[in-house]
C-alpha cells in the first residue's frame, strides 16, 4: 500500500470525530469513504492532510506523516481537493493552474501540465483568462481538480466532488476522473455521497458511521448488497 492507515483517531478541541480508522490506498488505486452525513469522512481526509489533531499512524511510502505540517504533506505529493472547491476566484483560470504548481520550479514541465489540464478539461481551454469567480459550479470544481493535478500528485484526496451539480456535470466529472486515473496513474481517495457514481469509480470502499469503520470490502460487494445500499448509502 502507498498509503496505510491504522489505529487513527482525530479531535476537534477535546472531541473525539474518529476512533481506529484503518484502510490503506494502493499506488494507482482508486478508493472510496462511504457514509452518512457526520460519519467522519471529511475529517478522514483532513486528518491525512495535518489538519486536525490525531493520534494513531499514517503511512505514506512506509514512512510516517501523522504530526507533519500540511505544505510538508503536500510536498510528499498528495493533494487534497476540498469540498467547497476552494478554488482562487478573484484570479483567471490560468493563474489558478499556476498557483497549483507552487512548489515547483520546472517551467516547461508547468506549461505541459497546463496544457495537459486543458486536455483533460477543454472548457477550461476556452475559460483560460476569465475570473475563476465567474465560472459555473461545474467549471470551478474542474479546475479545482485540475489544480490539484498541477501539483503532478501520486494521491488525490476528494471532498464530495459531486456536490452542489448537476447530475449531467457529475457524470462528466467521474468519467474524466477515471480516465485521469487510468492515464496518468494518480491514486485517488474519494469522499461522495453520491455513492453509486464512487462505487462504480472505486475499486474498494470504507463504510464509516459515527467516526467507525464498519465495513471494508470490494466497491463491487458493497454495491451489490441492497441491504447496506438502503440502511447506509441511501439508494
Amino acid at each position: 500500500m502507498m498509503l496505510e492507515v491504522g489505529g487513527l483517531d482525530a479531535f476537534y478541541g477535546e472531541q473525539q470525530a474518529l476512533f481506529g480508522v484503518a484502510f490503506g490506498v494502493d499506488e494507482g488505486g482508486v478508493r472510496t469513504l462511504l457514509g452518512a452525513n457526520g460519519a467522519g469522512k471529511t475529517t478522514v481526509l483532513r486528518a491525512l492532510c495535518g489538519m486536525v489533531r490525531t493520534g494513531g499512524d499514517i503511512r505514506f511510502d512506509g514512512k510516517p506523516i501523522a504530526g507533519r505540517a500540511t505544505e510538508d504533506i503536500v510536498r510528499l505529493g498528495i493533494a487534497h481537493v476540498p469540498e467547497g472547491r476552494g478554488t482562487f476566484t478573484r484570479v483567471t483560470v490560468e493563474e489558478n493552474l499556476q498557483l497549483g504548481a507552487m512548489t515547483r520550479r520546472d517551467r516547461k514541465g508547468i506549461a505541459a501540465d497546463i496544457e495537459r489540464v486543458y486536455d483533460h478539461f477543454p472548457r477550461l481551454r476556452e475559460r483560460r483568462a476569465q475570473q475563476a469567480g465567474t465560472l459555473s459550479g461545474g467549471e470551478q470544481q474542474m479546475l479545482a481538480v485540475g489544480r490539484a493535478l498541477m501539483l503532478r500528485p501520486r494521491l488525490m484526496l476528494l471532498d464530495e466532488p459531486s456536490f452542489g451539480l448537476a447530475p449531467l456535470i457529475v457524470e462528466e466529472l467521474f468519467a474524466i476522473l477515471g480516465r485521469v486515473n487510468r492515464e496518468t496513474r494518480v491514486a485517488m481517495l474519494i469522499v461522495e455521497q453520491n455513492a453509486a457514481l464512487a462505487l462504480e469509480l472505486a475499486e474498494h470502499a470504507y463504510l464509516l458511521e459515527t467516526g467507525r469503520v464498519v465495513m471494508d470490502a470490494p466497491a463491487a460487494v458493497i454495491g451489490a448488497d441492497e441491504s447496506i445500499r438502503r440502511s447506509y448509502l441511501g439508494y
